[in-house]
C-alpha cells in the first residue's frame, strides 16, 4: 500500500466512475484499474463492487474511505509544515535584544519579520550586548539585536540603524531652552556617564568626542543602562550624552539638545552567527536590513 495507491483510490471513491476517476488522475483507465487491483491485494480486501453498470463502494472501502483521506491530509500537512520550516516561515526563533531597542527598534523588527513570517514562534530575551555575544557563540540565542561589540570571533554584525547623541538636561537647567549646544558648554557642569567596563562603546565614544573638544566635564555618576542615565538627569544630578533612542523614554523633567560636535553615531545591529544556515534567522537578518532601508528613506540620506 503506498500513497499512490491511497489517492487513486480516494478519487475513485468519490466518483465512482473508472474515466472519470482516471481522467481527474491523469492517467489511463486501465492503470487506474490496476493501482486499485494492487491496492485491494495489499490489503487483501475488495474495495469496489464493479458491474457493467455501476462501481459502489463495499463495508470495507467505506471504512478505508475517512482514513485514507486522514492519511492524504496528515501527509500534505507534513509537507506543508517542512517546506514552512526550510523556508524560515516555521518553528522558532530566539532572540536576544537590548533594552533600548524597545523604544523602536524592536517592534519595528518584529513588525515586518512577523508579517511575512506569522508562523515563527518567537523566543525574547533581554540581554546586554555582552550577554548576546556570548548566548550567540554558545548557540543559547539564534539572533541579537544589539550593539557591536569588539573583539568577538565567529559573529557577524550588521547594522541596521544609526543613532545620533543627543545632550539630555534637566528641564529647568539654564541652557535647556537652546535648541543646539556645544561641548564647550559643558566644561563646567556635571555630567552623568556610561562606564568603560560595561558600556564601552558609549563610553569611548563620548570620551574622544569630549578629548576633541578639549573638555574634561566633572563625572559624578555612572550608570550602564540608557533609562537609568535619563532618570538620572531627571533627578537634577547633571547632563548627560545619550543615544537619541533616549527621547523616546518619556521620563519626564528632562529635554534632548542637540549637539553640534557630538559624539560620532552608535549602531544598532543584528547579530547572528558566521556561517549561519537557520532560514528563520537569516530571514530575520533580512527583516533587518528592510528596516535599515525604510530608516535612511525617512532621515533623508542618499539610498
Amino acid at each position: 500500500m503506498d500513497i499512490v495507491g491511497l489517492r487513486s483510490f480516494v478519487v475513485l471513491a468519490e466518483d465512482l466512475h473508472f474515466g472519470r476517476a482516471a481522467g481527474r488522475l491523469g492517467i489511463a483507465q486501465p492503470h487506474l484499474s490496476r493501482r486499485i487491483r494492487d491496492l485491494e491485494k495489499d490489503l487483501g480486501a475488495v474495495l469496489f463492487d464493479r458491474t457493467q453498470r455501476r462501481v459502489a463502494l463495499t463495508r470495507a472501502g467505506t471504512a478505508l474511505l475517512a482514513r485514507a483521506r486522514r492519511i492524504i491530509e496528515d501527509l500534505r500537512r507534513a509537507g506543508d509544515e517542512t517546506r514552512a520550516i526550510a523556508e524560515g516561515k516555521s518553528g522558532r526563533l530566539r532572540i536576544g535584544f537590548i533594552h533600548s531597542s524597545t523604544y523602536g527598534t524592536l517592534p519595528e523588527l518584529l513588525r515586518l519579520f512577523s508579517r511575512d513570517h506569522p508562523q515563527v514562534g518567537l523566543d525574547l530575551s533581554e540581554m546586554t550586548m555582552v550577554e548576546q555575544a556570548a548566548a550567540l557563540a554558545a548557540g543559547d540565542i539564534d539572533v541579537g539585536i544589539l550593539r557591536p561589540v569588539a573583539g568577538v570571533e565567529g559573529i557577524c554584525f550588521e547594522t541596521i540603524r544609526h543613532e545620533h547623541f543627543l545632550l539630555a538636561v534637566p528641564a529647568d537647567m539654564a541652557f535647556s531652552a537652546k535648541a543646539t549646544v556645544s561641548l564647550r558648554d559643558l566644561a563646567t557642569t556635571p555630567m552623568i556617564g556610561f562606564p568603560s567596563l560595561t558600556s564601552p562603546l558609549f563610553h569611548a565614544r563620548i570620551t574622544g568626542a569630549l578629548d576633541r573638544a578639549g573638555v574634561t566635564p566633572a563625572i559624578v555618576q555612572e550608570a550602564t543602562q540608557i533609562h537609568t542615565v535619563v532618570g538620572l538627569v531627571s533627578a537634577g544630578l547633571g547632563v548627560a550624552l545619550v543615544p537619541e533612542v533616549a527621547a523616546r523614554l518619556g521620563v519626564r523633567g528632562v529635554r534632548f539638545l542637540v549637539v553640534s560636535d557630538g559624539p560620532d553615531p552608535v549602531e544598532v545591529c543584528i547579530g547572528t552567527r558566521r556561517g549561519e544556515t537557520s532560514p528563520a534567522a537569516l530571514a530575520f537578518a533580512r527583516a533587518g536590513a528592510r528596516l535599515h532601508g525604510i530608516s535612511t528613506q525617512e532621515a533623508g540620506e542618499p539610498d
